[in-house]
C-alpha cells in the first residue's frame, strides 16, 4: 500500500532532490501540482490535506503559511519541514534520530517534524553527544567553522557560481554571516542545550556540494579530561549501530595524507566524524553532503522512520 506525498516547494534544490529519491520507490504516490498553481494557496491547501505526508521545501514565511492551510479536523497529514521555521518549536520533533532514543521516538510518533539545518546537523552530531555524555559542560565557549559547497546557498547562488560570467571573487572561499546572526545559530543553542549561541564562521567555496563542520576543543576546559583517542572511542560508542553516522577509526585521516576534502561525501546521505589533535587541543570534524544528511537525505530518513521501514531505504550510504 502506497502513501500519498506532496512536496510543497518542489522546484527548489531540496525539493528536487526529495522528488528524485521518491521517484524510485514503489511505496509512495506523489501528488503533483500544476506549475502555474504552485504558489496558489487554494491548490496547495487541497494537496496538503489530501496527502499523508507533505514535505515543506520553502522559505520560512511560506512554510508557516503551509501549516496554517491544514484543515483543523485533519489529523492524518504529517508535515516534514525543511525550513528554519519550526526547528526550535518544542511541539515539533527535531529530525535527527541519531541523537538519542527520545529523538527517534518523537519523530516516529509526531505529525510535525522539523529537518535540521545543514550546518546545524554537523554541529549537533559533535556537540550534543559531548554534553549528553558529560564530557563537556553547557558553558563551554564553543567556536565552530564550516566549509560548504555553493549548492546550499539556493538557486540564485547556484546560477551565479555556474554562470560563464562568474566574477573573480566566486573562485575563492568566501566567509559570510559575519555579524554572527546566521539562521542556524538558534537551533544550535536550543537543541544542544548550550548556555549561549556559539561563535560560528561559515565559508562557501567554488564546488557544488559537500561540507565539513569543525569544532576545536581545549582539553583543559572539558568537564572530563580525554585524549583524542579516548574521545574517538566515546563517539563510536555513542553512535554504535547507527547507519548514517560513521565515526572514523582514530588516525584514519592519514589515508588522505592529513587532508580532508570537503566534497568527499558529495552524493551520499550519511556522515563521517573524525577526531584528531593532541592531548591539549582536539579537533572534531563532521563531513557530509549539505544536500544529503544536511537536507533532503535527512528529510527522507525521517519519512522512513515514520513509515517503520529501513531508515536507509532509497538513500545512498558510503
Amino acid at each position: 500500500m502506497s502513501i500519498k506525498v506532496f512536496i510543497d516547494g518542489s522546484e527548489g534544490t531540496t525539493g528536487l532532490r526529495i522528488n528524485e529519491r521518491i521517484s524510485v520507490r514503489d511505496d509512495v504516490e506523489v501528488l503533483t501540482i500544476d506549475p502555474e498553481l504552485r504558489k496558489d494557496p487554494a491548490e496547495r491547501k487541497k494537496l496538503i490535506n489530501a496527502s499523508d505526508v507533505t514535505f515543506l521545501c520553502l522559505p520560512d514565511a511560506a512554510a508557516i503559511e503551509a501549516v496554517s492551510l491544514i484543515d483543523p479536523e485533519n489529523t492524518h497529514v504529517t508535515i516534514i519541514d525543511a525550513s528554519t521555521a519550526h526547528r526550535t518549536n518544542p511541539e515539533w520533533a527535531y529530525g535527527f534520530p541519531e541523537l538519542g532514543k527520545e529523538f527517534r521516538d518523537k519523530i516516529r510518533n509526531s505529525k510535525r517534524i522539523a529537518v535540521p539545518g545543514c550546518y546545524a546537523s554537523g554541529f549537533m552530531m559533535m556537540v550534543y553527544p559531548l554534553i549528553k555524555m558529560g564530557i563537556m559542560g553547557t558553558d563551554y565557549p564553543v567556536c565552530v567553522t564550516a566549509l560548504s559547497g555553493y549548492s546550499g546557498a539556493g538557486k540564485k547562488a547556484i546560477a551565479l557560481y555556474e554562470s560563464p560570467d562568474k566574477t573573480e571573487d566566486l573562485y575563492a572561499p568566501r566567509e559570510y554571516a559575519l555579524s554572527q546572526q546566521h539562521k542556524h545559530l538558534k537551533e544550535m543553542k536550543a537543541i544542544s542545550g548550550l548556555d549561549r549561541e556559539p561563535l560560528f564562521t561559515p565559508v562557501v567555496d567554488d564546488y557544488y556540494s559537500g561540507m565539513i563542520v569543525s569544532f576545536p576543543i581545549y582539553a583543559h576546559l572539558l568537564k572530563e579530561k580525554v585524549t583524542p583517542g579516548e574521545l574517538q572511542k566515546r563517539f563510536a560508542e555513542y553512535y554504535q549501530g547507527e547507519q548514517f553516522i560513521k565515526v572514523m577509526p582514530f588516525g584514519s585521516e592519514a589515508e588522505g595524507n592529513g587532508f580532508f576534502a570537503a566534497n568527499a561525501m558529495s552524493g551520499k546521505d550519511d556522515a563521517q566524524i573524525y577526531v584528531t589533535g593532541n592531548e591539549d587541543r582536539i579537533l572534531v570534524s563532521a563531513r557530509f553532503d549539505n544536500l544529503g544528511k544536511g537536507a533532503s537525505g535527512a528529510a527522507m530518513q525521517c519519512l522512513n522512520v515514520i513509515l517503520g521501514c529501513d531508515e536507509a531505504k532509497g538513500l545512498v550510504l558510503s
